[in-house]
């Protein structure tokens, strides 16, 4: 339910509706636009009579949200969402690019790569410490140690940190990471997903599931936005069809769309979504065409050799000429 106010409404009357919802075991969230200001309601909103509410003297009018996601809705949040991740901002015109090596490998290798990244343009570092895998033989990460050479690539370049959690009990690892990922695999993993709503406000990136249709994405934001922690960033990193030529099929139409559904950002993952280093160049420059918030890009100095994903992962020189042609389509007026 959203609850538009009235252009003249006192602060005093705007209280007294808040106080009046939370008795009836409904969390208000106030959000001021240029021209109107309205109350998002979320919780179980069927024994409320919008009759009564829009009666008040501070209320405009009373509407029915049909969508199952109310927290994620743009109607409940009209303008854009900008997520401040380390000093980074995402979103509302904000375009921020997280790169760096599928995995943590080593201090030296992670240390390098963030340099190399910065240099070119990047804002976020990426790297994987604890790394899900489909083959249990496969390389699982280096865990508490991974974390700890991204917190010195981190001192180094002064990059904000965005890796993966995957099971909560680990969370306090992340004290000093900046962004939370939850993978496409966690996507649905919803005690994980309380856990990260309940106990941190960190900025989260949530990866779009492999079959996951766009309602079923935004419910999982709704499971941490209801939680308490607004701070979502949704990704798309390809999703699974007949093609095989691809390791995804990238569904570059759901940056529009969830832009017209969602105020929360949208970013795209080129690397994932196609599965091999050449076609992230061209994939990113169209995803910064169609209007995405921002780019994950996997990015290491000797892909031939890397432990998970070098077939996807760009040099430092070949993501540096990616930067150069994504800016330049940023510039322009589209």
């Amino acid at each position: 339910m959203i609850i538009l106010l009235k252009k003249d409404a006192e602060p005093s009357q705007v209280e007294n509706l808040l106080t009046l919802l939370r008795m009836k075991n409904i969390t208000p969230s106030v959000s001021v636009g240029q021209m109107q200001t309205l109350i998002g309601c979320v919780g179980d909103v069927a024994h409320v009579d919008p009759g009564l509410i829009e009666a008040l003297d501070v209320v405009e009018s009373v509407q029915r949200i049909q969508e199952p996601y109310k927290a994620a809705n743009r109607k409940f949040h009209p303008e854009p969402s900008v997520i401040a991740c380390g000093g980074v901002k995402v979103g509302g015109g904000h375009f921020g690019v997280i790169a760096g090596p599928c995995s943590v490998e080593s201090e030296e290798q992670v240390v390098a790569i963030a340099r190399a990244v910065k240099a070119a343009g990047a804002d976020m570092l990426r790297g994987g410490a604890f790394k899900p895998r489909t083959s249990p033989y496969a390389f699982q990460g280096l865990g508490k140690k991974g974390i700890e050479f991204l917190m010195t690539a981190k001192k180094e370049t002064g990059l904000p940190v965005v890796t993966e959690l995957m099971n909560f009990e680990v969370i306090d690892l992340f004290n000093d990471v900046d962004v939370i990922q939850i993978g496409a695999r966690n996507m649905q993993n919803f005690d994980l997903l309380k856990e990260v709503g309940a106990h941190t406000k960190k900025p989260v990136l949530l990866k779009r599931g492999m079959s996951a249709t766009l309602q079923e994405l935004l419910m999982s934001a709704e499971y941490v936005m209801a939680s308490g922690n607004p701070n979502v960033i949704l990704c798309e990193r390809g999703i699974r069809t007949y093609e095989t030529a691809m390791r995804n099929t990238l569904d570059l139409a759901v940056v529009p769309m969830l832009h017209k559904l969602s105020h929360l950002p949208i970013i795209v993952d080129p690397s994932h979504a196609t599965g091999y280093a050449h076609l992230v160049d061209p994939v990113s420059v169209a995803a910064a065409a169609i209007g995405a918030d921002g780019l994950i890009i996997e990015v290491h100095n000797d892909p031939p050799h890397a432990k998970c994903d070098g077939a996807q992962s760009q040099t430092p020189e070949m993501f540096a000429a990616t930067m150069k042609k994504v800016n330049a389509v940023r510039g322009l007026k589209l």
